[in-house]
């Protein structure tokens, strides 16, 4: 295979020769130097190679006829629009314009031959396009030889520079294949140049339909190609960081031991399985980097402990970091109950610890005397030194960033890292996003976690929630009211945390009510949860700052105010506070009608589904990896063309395929990065 073969690739003399203006449009596109072009695909076609007599052309889909204009007239009701009646000696037609410029007036006089393009419909006066797209033409001039792609833009970039712009990329860069022959066979794959120039220039016989669902055999090569590129990537980082050097920590089974021994519960298979997993990573000589998942309440953080402890039996530090104030000290009040009889000394660090204390625990932390820290983002900070800094564990990784990652990873000198989540990765997602990474899956609950029954009601019905939750507190359960806002919103009208508390505190003389939320001060919220743990209070308003690690055994049933307003992942998170216990547990997601397509859509799968994959699985389906991935896409090459469940079938063979080119032919796989990931220099850092 040619090195030099792609030097026509970074070579940007297309657009460098483009003005600034237009140059930061096009990185708006992504596209950066010449070859991006070649790779900026259209989202749809039009046929402007055939013409319809009027007479003759179907109502209802794009068209395009060539008339002459017989009368061109501003009209002022029922509001001003130009009007302009054309005809083609078959028949004739108008054509409206509801907004226009003196340009277009003068360009649509009478005597002018048009070639328009747009719906016909049927019109007051008769047949009209309403806005088509209009291009004055001599008698004569040749139809368009091809199908007219129409591609991704942004504002002040037109169809028309930009497909000029990609035609000379076409006839500029090397197109060779970067696949070697027997690859492309193997995989009935046709050549790369063949299917670039089909898809910017197809016939005029070309299958629009079969264009424009990506089923066609052109679409599959780049769509291939694009998976491909992916998987080398990740599997380039994968690869990259066993090349590192991390310290050893080898199973010594003296802590971790201790602390099996001393739980008042059993692990589950499921448990023992993903922490074996975790101890042979943690013996190894590169840096580990896990991703420990599993359902709401399947009992990751037993798991992380005992990793931290195998870190710290080695003599070295371990520190936890989550991204909230509530779930990090839920961690640390846990894990200085489980290890402080061990001996462990734990350091609570985060931004509402008060100066002096913060400053003690800072210090233990750089001596190594606090073996292990738990903290908010305040862990990575530049004024928290780690003596030995052996393992970093990042729980609900997907909502840090790769830069506060980084930042915690750089405390140690290629420390370990096990990151965990609870909203579990569909298996494309694991596959194609999450490639870089080992995966560890919690896959049974403990046992004695009950089923929770999920109900769906309208907010009409309020009171009878009302009468649910005072039966509930009666016979001595305990209950949540979740609300999305803390203050009254104009434009969202939805029920506040602060009214809700006010108003069920009125409701329910009777019980103690309490309320939580994001802005109330650390020591506040700390109190408020400690007396709902206890017991001492019966029914707790909170906002969403509950969804993690709030585990109250007692809590049997859940409201969630206007739940069509929260995502699948919240929604399952926050049902996943109840059902802790022995106790029957429910969960009222309560709506206000109408409900957009979306919503119904969600409230449907969280209601008949309570697997946490399934529910990962339909959310991508819904949304996509884009907003699925949260802070993890900055960094990660992203798809534009593939689409990870469509192209299921084409991920596991690229993925195949990238395995074995790394492996046996690395000039092919070097090439077919840099024509497809040239731009994306920094994803995965950690």
């Amino acid at each position: 295979m040619r090195r030099e073969a792609l030097t026509t690739v970074d070579t940007p003399a297309i657009v460098d020769a483009v003005p600034k203006g237009a140059r930061d449009k096009l990185a708006k596109l992504g596209i950066h130097r010449d070859f991006d072009f070649v790779l900026h695909l259209p989202l749809r076609y039009v046929d402007e190679t055939h013409i319809y007599p009027i007479a003759h052309a179907p109502f209802g889909q794009l068209v395009q006829v060539e008339a002459v204009i017989v009368n061109s007239e501003v009209r002022f009701r029922p509001r001003r629009q130009l009007v302009c009646l054309v005809e083609d000696g078959s028949g004739e037609m108008y054509v409206r314009l509801l907004n226009f410029y003196p340009s277009q007036q003068k360009m649509l006089a009478v005597g002018s031959r048009v070639r328009l393009l747009g719906e016909l419909r049927v019109g007051f006066l008769g047949p009209e396009m309403v806005h088509p797209q209009i291009r004055v033409v001599r008698e004569g001039v040749p139809l368009k030889e091809n199908l007219t792609p129409v591609y991704p833009t942004t504002a002040g970039l037109g169809q028309e520079p930009l497909r000029k712009l990609i035609g000379r990329a076409l006839a500029s860069c090397d197109l060779h294949d970067t696949l070697p022959a027997p690859v492309l066979k193997q995989h009935h794959l046709a050549g790369f140049e063949g299917s670039v120039r089909y898809l910017h220039e197809p016939p005029p016989d070309a299958p629009i339909n079969e264009l424009e669902s990506r089923a066609h055999w052109a679409w599959q090569r780049l769509i291939f190609d694009e998976l491909l590129a992916q998987q080398l990537s990740m599997r380039r980082h994968y690869a990259r960081r066993h090349d590192l050097i991390a310290p050893a920590l080898p199973a010594k089974q003296k802590l971790t031991k201790a602390l099996l021994r001393a739980l008042p519960f059993a692990l589950t298979g499921a448990q023992r399985r993903t922490f074996d997993e975790i101890s042979r990573d943690l013996s190894a000589r590169h840096p580990m980097q896990r991703l420990l998942q599993g359902d709401v309440g399947s009992g990751k953080t037993i798991v992380a402990a005992l990793a931290c402890l195998q870190a710290i039996e080695n003599g070295y530090q371990a520190a936890v970091m989550a991204p909230t104030e509530i779930l990090a000290e839920q961690h640390y009040r846990k894990l200085h109950e489980w290890l402080s009889p061990l001996g462990v000394t734990v350091a609570w660090i985060a931004a509402s610890v008060p100066k002096r204390a913060r400053d003690s625990m800072l210090a233990q932390v750089a001596s190594g005397e606090a073996q292990l820290a738990v903290g908010t983002h305040a862990l990575f900070q530049e004024q928290v030194n780690f003596s030995r800094l052996g393992l970093a564990v990042v729980d609900e990784q997907h909502r840090f960033g790769v830069e506060q990652r980084l930042a915690l990873h750089n405390k140690g000198v290629n420390p370990h890292q096990l990151m965990m989540s609870a909203t579990p990765i569909p298996r494309t997602l694991s596959m194609s996003y999450y490639a870089d990474l080992d995966v560890s899956v919690i896959d049974e609950l403990p046992p004695g976690r009950t089923p929770i029954v999920t109900k769906l009601v309208e907010d009409a019905r309020r009171d009878e929630v009302i009468e649910r939750v005072r039966a509930a507190c009666a016979t001595g359960r305990q209950a949540y009211w979740v609300c999305p806002l803390i203050e009254e919103s104009e434009k969202l009208q939805l029920q506040t945390a602060l009214d809700t508390y006010q108003v069920l505190s009125s409701t329910f003389p009777d019980l103690k009510v309490g309320l939580v939320h994001g802005r109330m001060k650390s020591k506040e919220k700390a109190e408020t949860m400690a007396a709902f743990k206890a017991g001492e209070i019966q029914l707790l308003v909170a906002t969403t700052v509950i969804e993690v690690g709030v585990d109250v055994p007692n809590a049997s049933l859940m409201v969630i105010e206007h739940a069509e307003r929260m995502g699948l992942a919240q929604l399952h998170q926050l049902r996943g506070r109840v059902g802790r216990g022995a106790a029957k547990s429910a969960c009222i997601l309560l709506y206000s009608p109408p409900l957009s397509d979306m919503a119904k859509a969600r409230l449907k799968i969280i209601y008949e589904q309570t697997d946490g994959f399934e529910i990962a699985r339909q959310d991508l389906s819904l949304r996509g990896p884009g907003e699925f991935l949260g802070a993890r896409q900055s960094g990660t090459p992203m798809l534009k063309i593939a689409d990870i469940e469509r192209d299921q079938a084409m991920l596991e063979q690229a993925r195949a395929l990238a395995e074995a080119l790394l492996r046996e032919a690395p000039d092919a796989a070097e090439l077919h990065l840099a024509r497809w990931l040239a731009r994306a220099e920094q994803y995965l850092k950690v």
